[in-house]
């Protein structure tokens, strides 16, 4: 065990929070079977008791994937376990992860109780929870500013109570890696039965030292680490999957353990989170950023030429970076489309919603000479392919901008199935097709992002638009795809009305 690290991925829960990220089940299923196929140890999908809705994203999980644990979050009361317990019984290996806040601040403030009941709960949640599985975590949420005292104490009472894996959050982001690699020696040296459970870091990225942290943590005995795809999360986000993996591997000389991650499996899964949750990643970022193996300077490029380890410590295409370029066109048939969906994941759940996927597949085809797969990915991250789902959809449209004077746009689209005109003229042909829409719909929403990705290279490619708009505290992404980057907007917009008018209000997981 000394020489295995677990990764526990949270992109579907603790990156969910992020603004405006929020999946349907459809789209949770998508990557679920990716991070699957990633090769991650612990899937947690999501917070049971948050909402019904997250509760049957979570079964339907637990029911679909079978080489990965599946994971739901708990507080630590009654309720939240019963939610857990039942919606992770389909898996095959099923956890509960039940947290309680530990620090002085969070137990006065937010929880208002003392001490003694904060590890009464957590020893009865942790008894409760393994009541459904023999495999329980537990979380001493913001442990970072909790009594390491206090911490030893309730750590020492739940493993007594049965919890097999410990957790210790940063979950404000306020360590520092040489305090939290001691932090985690302590406690696994005062802790009596720290060699009976798996010890756990979750680090948040406020102070952009999540990895780093979570990595001192690792050189310090901790056996699991917690982390999301492109390190997406609430705030500045949590520590990265891809980071984490990467560092173990390439500093074997440093790290005294590995992971079971499929590497080659990394750039995929960071496209399809990236697409699906409207969070494009920074062209640096690394691992995944489309800069990450570029070399601009002459020197650079002239020593990879001669001798690539002279610049680069890792093989682009050993995390994914390859040209995945689709063998179908126009004359491809209905069964090779399906197939190559499968490939990447994608599994539609009816007849109809293939139809309208292969429809639009088509359609595509006519305007794109080579097609890859992310032009697929975006193609069914179009929340049509979710048949029944669209309240608003794009029939036509027609923009006109010209030197000198004011874009118009006049649209066409559907209002539950009925036919509807808007007009409207802005400062761009983007501004005047948003205001033609609004002239209509009335949404009274904000508009709080606006941002373009080109998804392949070439002057064909298509332009993959985000569109974030807030109303009456919901907060919701649309996306949409089109060789046409005004259509693309159009589509991204009405997207992010449909999820507004459709979805469930998500509760907060720490409300």
């Amino acid at each position: 065990m000394n020489d295995r690290l677990f990764i526990f991925d949270t992109t579907l829960r603790d990156g969910e929070q992020s603004p405006g990220a929020s999946m349907t089940r459809e789209e949770k299923l998508r990557i679920a079977r990716q991070l699957e196929k990633l090769g991650v140890d612990v899937i947690e999908a999501g917070f049971a008791a948050a909402s019904p809705g997250d509760a049957d994203a979570i079964r339907a999980i637990a029911e679909a994937i079978q080489d990965s644990t599946v994971c739901s979050l708990a507080r630590a009361n009654e309720r939240d376990i019963h939610a857990a317990g039942g919606a992770i019984k389909p898996a095959r290996s099923g956890r509960i992860h039940t947290f309680i806040a530990t620090s002085p601040i969070h137990m006065e403030k937010k929880l208002r109780m003392q001490p003694d009941q904060v590890v009464e709960a957590a020893v009865k949640a942790v008894r409760l929870a393994r009541e459904y599985t023999d495999d329980v975590e537990f979380s001493a949420e913001d442990a970072v500013r909790s009594d390491m005292d206090f911490l030893v104490r309730i750590f020492t009472e739940v493993i007594k109570a049965g919890a097999t894996t410990i957790n210790v959050p940063d979950t404000v982001g306020y360590s520092i890696p040489a305090l939290w690699g001691e932090r985690m020696k302590q406690l696994i040296e005062r802790v009596p039965g720290s060699d009976k459970v798996i010890w756990s870091t979750h680090c948040h990225n406020d102070l952009g030292m999540a990895v780093a942290n979570s990595l001192a943590a690792v050189m310090n005995g901790a056996r699991q680490v917690e982390c999301t795809i492109n390190g997406l999360g609430e705030r500045a986000g949590n520590a990265s999957l891809e980071e984490i993996v990467m560092a173990v591997r390439t500093r074997r000389d440093v790290f005294n353990c590995d992971t079971r991650i499929d590497a080659t499996q990394i750039v995929p899964a960071s496209k399809l989170v990236s697409t699906i949750t409207g969070y494009p990643v920074q062209p640096n970022k690394a691992i995944v950023g489309a800069n990450a193996f570029a070399h601009e300077s002459g020197i650079h490029q002239d020593g990879v030429l001669k001798h690539r380890e002279t610049y680069e410590i890792m093989r682009a295409e050993d995390v994914g970076w390859h040209a995945n370029r689709l063998t179908l066109g126009k004359l491809s048939g209905r069964n090779a489309f399906k197939t190559k969906l499968s490939e990447l994941g994608i599994v539609l759940d009816s007849e109809e919603a293939l139809n309208a996927a292969f429809a639009r597949f088509k359609d595509l085809a006519d305007k794109k000479r080579e097609i890859f797969d992310e032009d697929l990915q975006a193609l069914v991250s179009d929340e049509g392919y979710a048949a029944g789902q669209e309240r608003y959809k794009l029939v036509s449209m027609k923009v006109c901008s010209e030197t000198g004077e004011v874009p118009h746009a006049q649209l066409v689209f559907t209002d539950d199935g009925a036919e509807k005109e808007a007009t409207g003229d802005g400062s761009g042909p983007v501004d005047a097709t948003f205001r033609a829409l609004e002239s209509v719909v009335n949404s009274g929403a904000d508009l709080l992002l606006y941002s373009v990705n080109n998804i392949t290279s070439g002057t064909d490619a298509q332009g993959e638009v985000t569109v974030r708009l807030a109303q009456d505290g919901r907060v919701v992404n649309g996306q949409g795809a089109d060789t046409d980057i005004v259509v693309a907007s159009a589509k991204a917009y009405l997207h992010a009305l449909n999820k507004l008018h459709s979805k469930r209000e998500r509760a907060h997981p720490q409300v």
